[in-house]
């Protein structure tokens, strides 16, 4: 799956959800309205499960469901549980003799940083519920 592939599959998946909290969905369910394969959805949704974000329930009732209300489920809890990085940066050291290239990397690793920051923090000014809230 495309790198913000996931992403965009959880903010869907948890944008539907609140407009039902209680409901419970299958991943079957989640993966056909969103044209891909269940254990995708279920990796994804496992993800949210862990971070807190949603509860998953086995049997014959079972499914996915939010662990949350929708008001306390920001898109930056989304995309920090997730562990993705729009902002491509590579915090690594550079194995470099060469001290122009070092101070480089780390001045563009420094800038992609606060990019990075600066992304999550407006993540975090919007939930889940929000979302609803600017559809037209």
């Amino acid at each position: 799956m495309k790198r913000n592939g996931r992403l965009a599959l959880a903010l869907h998946t948890l944008s539907h959800m609140a407009r039902d909290p209680d409901s419970v969905r299958t991943s079957s369910d989640i993966a056909d309205h969103a044209g891909t394969n269940p254990v995708v959805v279920r990796r994804v949704l496992g993800r949210l499960r862990q971070a807190g974000l949603l509860i998953s329930e086995k049997g014959h009732a079972g499914g996915w469901r939010l662990a949350r209300a929708p008001e306390a489920i920001s898109l930056a809890d989304v995309y920090i549980a997730l562990d993705e990085r729009l902002i491509a940066s590579d915090a690594a050291e550079v194995d470099s003799l060469c001290e122009v290239e070092d101070a480089l990397h780390r001045k563009v690793a420094a800038v992609m940083e606060d990019i990075e920051q600066s992304l999550i923090d407006r993540l975090r000014a919007t939930t889940i519920a929000g979302i609803h809230d600017t559809q037209g």
